[in-house]
């Protein structure tokens, strides 16, 4: 069982930054790949980023390549989301999960463990 609780959602203004955080509970944290999803409202979650068991591998969503830098410290049971020149679009209710495979995945029904959410909201 795995627990997780994301944070460092917020308002920011378009062009700003924010770092969203994953703390996970449990045990072999590292044993599991990592993903950051979004919902905007009256849309379907969408994928974001992805990163592998030890962190060797990323995915991003290509409407968040080259602004967004998904990271984990295995040590802390931690995965980040650094988020740059952010723009209203990205604002939804970001969830990190975690999967059981090997690899990072980009499909959602791959993902075992979801967080609540943390909400950003970007205004112009």
């Amino acid at each position: 069982q795995v627990q997780l609780v994301e944070s460092g959602g917020g308002l920011v203004q378009a062009g700003g930054s924010l770092r969203l955080s994953c703390a996970a509970s449990g045990r072999f944290f590292s044993n599991y790949a990592m993903g950051w999803f979004r919902q905007a409202p009256g849309k379907e979650r969408e994928f974001v980023a992805a990163i592998s068991r030890n962190g060797d591998t990323t995915y991003y969503a290509d409407s968040v390549k080259g602004r967004f830098t998904i990271s984990r410290d295995n040590a802390k049971n931690t995965v980040y989301l650094q988020m740059n020149s952010l723009k209203p679009e990205d604002t939804a209710a970001y969830y990190c999960a975690a999967s059981p495979t090997r690899r990072a995945s980009v499909v959602a029904a791959e993902y075992r463990y979801w967080g609540q959410g943390t909400q950003v909201t970007v205004f112009s």
